[in-house]
């Protein structure tokens, strides 16, 4: 895997941008130059996150989120493992 993150990953498990390697490794984002924990899912080439309201759900029990613009920067939290055979 290498070390930059994906340009779009979402953490929701049905969307076609969810990566389970990448969120196993941990993607950290800072937004704005601010780190942001409630980020649901990100575009860098579009510039904007998806951040979770606070703990409220929608019908189908997803969290309600906000779009927002401005930068975005994702980094790997921990760094690649390799495999060896």
């Amino acid at each position: 895997m290498s070390d930059t993150p994906p340009d779009r990953l979402a953490a929701n498990p049905q969307s076609p941008f969810y990566d389970e390697k990448a969120l196993e490794r941990g993607v950290g984002v800072r937004f704005k130059g601010v780190e942001k924990t409630n980020v649901e899912e990100y575009c860098v080439s579009e510039g904007w996150v998806r951040l979770s309201a606070g703990k409220a759900l929608d019908r189908s029990g997803n969290p309600i989120t906000i779009k927002l613009k401005g930068s975005v920067e994702p980094y790997f939290r921990a760094p690649a493992t390799e495999e060896s055979a």
